[in-house]
């Protein structure tokens, strides 16, 4: 049902107008003992419970209800005052948020933290295992959905008018547990006891096509027209989210979409008999939004991810162009108030939707339409590896998408004439640069390709990714286009990766700094000073002792193996995939093992070696080396000569709230990626700013974080991404591990079935494809690693040295703030102002009212 805004008997204006100077709007108190009388309002009234029946998700919802209340005034006003002031507007579009729990951040980004935690310890309850109940909110994989995150939360704290647009899957990518050393992939639910946090938006509802077939008329000047008919329908329809910048009065929304059917029950059907085909439409259209990356290696999946990335640009492109109609303007201030940023391919459907829109809704020549279309958007990339540049199979969009498959032909050739007019000559030239790829088996569309041609700007997240893009991945499109491709380095919100996840530390800083470091991450670098102060130096290394104490329960908890914390924490987590290089990890930890083995006499720096992450279900070698990590690990913690020294933990279910548990307990951060394939990298940043030291190679954001850091301050090791390329070109791995005893020793020892006895055989394909291929150089970068984690372990032995180089890290991270990084989009891309939110004003109200109304 389409709902829509109630009319007056006597006008025909809403009558929120009527009443808007009516309304009185009381301060709901940000106080301690006004949370305390919300909570237990919420607890009574929206819960219906009383203490001596609520459990601990009554508090939870108690306590979600109360923020909610506290941020929703923000929320409407700055909606309001984005639409009066008609300002120029950012559209996030994203097929993933990886949000992880909201309750503390926005806690924090409101200020009433301590307030809710002193209200909630008069009631007699630990906030901290309230706020762990909630679940994460599983929108989202690995750091493309963390950035976009990240970059809600500084939008909203830097006072950019922004809307984020994504799905709302039910199911997140899965849950993870480790069942005899094997991922085992389960449904990860995190909707089942609904969200804490969006808001259903009935009266925000669009159709979305699928299929059909395109008809094609005259009108009566003699002019083309297009009509997409008989089309399978599907709706979609909106819940938002408040996303509160931090010290702010900007509350920005994420608005994410949920699929239906048009019908939701075929009454027909049932009434003949046939029960299942009656509801079976509504379950088809739903799954749209079901899980989050269906399995891409089967057709029906392939399709389904078609399905998934059209539903989010149609109903998000409805939804822009609806709001844009309101404001009564010529679609040529279209690009003046609209700035559309695609993060990654995924969602470059948007540009020929965006075109068909104009053409076939709108009225506009086809021309004008591009005109307008390329000047509203901008692409991100995100990779380089080419199994991740989305290509569609001709036949699936003919089939699913037929009319934007026209328009995109029409893109095509448009674009191909322009540069035949200046290089007719070079058809290899126009061959390379099609959108339309022409394969031995099959035409294919090539959406980088698309996103480039369609947008004002395309921008890599590294220093060195964008210089890939430009030299070699897209170089004729630089050549073409030499003003199109620019850099802006990712980064993290300081609030959930210091201020919220480490805030002890955090006290710390702000009681030495003051708390301008929160919204300007540059004055971290007040800190140097404080590395002469001997005081300073112990608290920062007892908080991070703690932190470790606290990470070390945790991984007992959920593996029943204790780990020393006391020892160095060597932690490498994220997705596993083989250019990230968990295996070289593991290699490492095999060449430990085998030293103390050899050398029981010796003094050995503890170490306890932590993974975490997911692979991809259809990914077998990932799969295979999460195998092989367990496989060690058992071992190594079950081998008494050794076990005293070296710990390997796999933690399973690596997400957002784990995550805040790790970064602050790291002492050394595992960024090892085989140079030239990590675009940028998030996770090192992170690790960085809360004090961790990394080892890695030149790859990604790696090379400005040794700009910011110095490299005394950082163990960088291995080929750089040139020297890769051209290794490539004639690399013979074998002879590294012929030339290398201790290279040879391990993968002989790991060949050779010594951490798998009832499978001895299981990992002999892993290594020998590592003999023969070695597709990411781990042979090539092994000894170098090995030599580089002996300068690690030097450093860590003077632990005075090591915790200023600590301190020196979380100093010189303030480039790698996600506030920077907005305000590049905002100043070079978007060409978007910070837009003031004014304060709310609130009556005046009697402390007996307010308890009245508050408590």
């Amino acid at each position: 049902m389409h709902y829509k805004k109630l009319k007056t008997k006597n006008s025909k204006a809403p009558i929120k107008k009527l009443m808007d100077s009516d309304i009185q709007l009381f301060h709901p108190g940000m106080d301690k003992d006004s949370l305390k009388r919300a909570i237990i309002n919420s607890l009574r009234y929206e819960e219906s419970k009383d203490f001596e029946t609520a459990v601990e998700e009554d508090y939870l919802l108690s306590m979600a209800w109360s923020i909610k209340h506290r941020l929703v005034d923000r929320w409407i006003e700055t909606q309001k005052h984005y639409h009066e002031k008609n300002v120029k507007q950012v559209y996030y579009l994203s097929l993933e948020y990886l949000t992880g729990q909201a309750m503390k951040k926005n806690m924090i980004n409101l200020n009433i933290y301590d307030s809710c935690k002193n209200a909630l310890n008069e009631l007699g309850i630990d906030m901290d295992e309230i706020v762990e109940l909630e679940k994460d909110a599983a929108l989202g994989n690995g750091g493309l959905g963390r950035l976009a995150a990240c970059y809600l939360d500084s939008m909203s704290t830097m006072g950019l008018p922004a809307h984020g647009y994504g799905l709302r899957y039910e199911y997140g990518i899965f849950k993870q547990t480790i069942e005899k050393g094997y991922q085992v992939e389960h449904p990860d639910f995190w909707l089942k006891q609904g969200s804490l946090w969006d808001i259903r938006r009935p009266e925000h509802v669009y159709t979305v096509q699928y299929k059909g077939k395109v008809i094609e008329t005259n009108d009566e000047t003699g002019n083309t027209k297009y009509e997409w008919v008989d089309t399978e329908d599907v709706i979609a329809e909106a819940y938002d989210t408040p996303y509160v910048g931090y010290d702010t009065t900007t509350v920005n929304t994420l608005r994410l979409w949920s699929a239906d059917a048009k019908q939701e029950f075929n009454l027909e059907y049932f009434n003949h008999g046939n029960y299942l085909q009656a509801v079976e439409e509504r379950a088809i259209s739903k799954s749209i939004t079901r899980v989050l990356y269906p399995n891409d290696s089967i057709e029906k999946g392939v399709e389904l991810r078609l399905y998934q990335e059209y539903f989010l640009v149609s109903a998000t492109l409805q939804d822009i162009v609806s709001h844009f109609k309101g404001k009564d303007l010529d679609f040529n201030h279209f690009p003046d108030k609209v700035a559309m940023q695609l993060n990654d391919t995924h969602p470059s459907l948007a540009i020929p939707e965006l075109m068909r829109i104009l053409i076939d809704k709108e009225g506009l020549e086809w021309e004008k339409a591009w005109s307008i279309t390329q000047k509203s958007f901008a692409y991100t990339n995100h990779t380089v590896l080419p199994e991740a540049l989305e290509r569609w199979p001709i036949k699936v969009l003919e089939t699913i998408l037929p009319r934007h498959l026209q328009i995109i032909y029409d893109i095509n050739s448009h674009f191909l004439r322009e540069v035949a007019n200046h290089h007719q000559k070079d058809k290899k030239l126009l061959k390379r640069i099609s959108i339309i790829e022409e394969g031995s088996h099959s035409k294919k569309v090539n959406m980088a390709h698309l996103s480039i041609v369609g947008s004002h700007h395309v921008n890599g997240v590294s220093e060195l990714h964008t210089k890939i893009l430009k030299d070699k991945i897209f170089h004729d499109f630089q050549d073409i286009f030499p003003d199109k491709f620019i850099n802006v380095t990712n980064g993290i919100t300081p609030r959930r990766w210091l201020k919220q996840c480490n805030i002890e530390l955090s006290d710390l800083i702000s009681s030495s700094i003051g708390k301008d470091w929160v919204k300007d991450l540059s004055q971290l670098k007040k800190l140097v000073p404080f590395t002469k102060k001997e005081n300073f130096l112990e608290q920062w290394k007892q908080i991070k002792l703690n932190n470790k104490k606290k990470l070390a329960d945790y991984i007992h908890s959920v593996t029943g193996v204790e780990v020393n914390p006391a020892s160095l924490f060597d932690i490498q987590v994220k997705r596993i995939h083989q250019y990230k290089r968990q295996l070289l990890n593991i290699l490492h930890v095999v060449a430990l093992y085998n030293h103390i083995k050899a050398n029981p006499e010796k003094e050995h720096v503890p170490r306890t070696v932590i993974f975490g992450g997911k692979a991809a279900p259809s990914y077998d070698t990932a799969k295979t080396i999460i195998k092989l990590i367990n496989s060690i690990a058992d071992v190594v913690n079950s081998d008494d000569e050794v076990n005293k020294t070296l710990k390997v933990i796999f933690i399973p279910d690596y997400r957002v709230s784990i995550a805040e548990k790790i970064m602050p307990a790291t002492d050394l951060s595992e960024q090892i990626s085989t140079a030239g394939y990590e675009a940028s990298g998030t996770g090192n940043m992170k690790f960085a700013l809360n004090g961790a030291l990394t080892i890695g190679t030149l790859d990604g954001a790696n090379i400005e974080m040794l700009e910011e850091v110095g490299k005394e301050n950082i163990f960088i090791f291995g080929l750089k991404s040139d020297e890769v390329v051209k290794l490539k070109k004639h690399y013979e791995p074998k002879s590294y591990y012929e030339k290398s005893p201790i290279l040879k020793e391990v993968l002989d020892l790991i060949e050779n079935g010594y951490f798998n006895l009832e499978e001895p055989a299981l990992f002999k394909p892993l290594i020998k494809r590592l003999k023969t291929e070695d597709p990411f150089c781990l042979l090539a970068d092994f000894d170098a690693y090995i030599d580089c984690q002996k300068r690690v372990d030097e450093a860590y032995k003077d632990q005075k040295k090591w915790t200023i180089m600590s301190i020196l890290n979380t100093a010189h991270m303030g480039k790698f703030s996600s506030d920077r990084a907005v305000m590049e989009y905002a100043k070079h891309i978007w060409k978007v102002d910070p837009f003031t939110v004014p304060p709310i004003k609130y009556d005046d109200i009697s402390d007996a009212d307010h308890n009245v109304l508050f408590s």
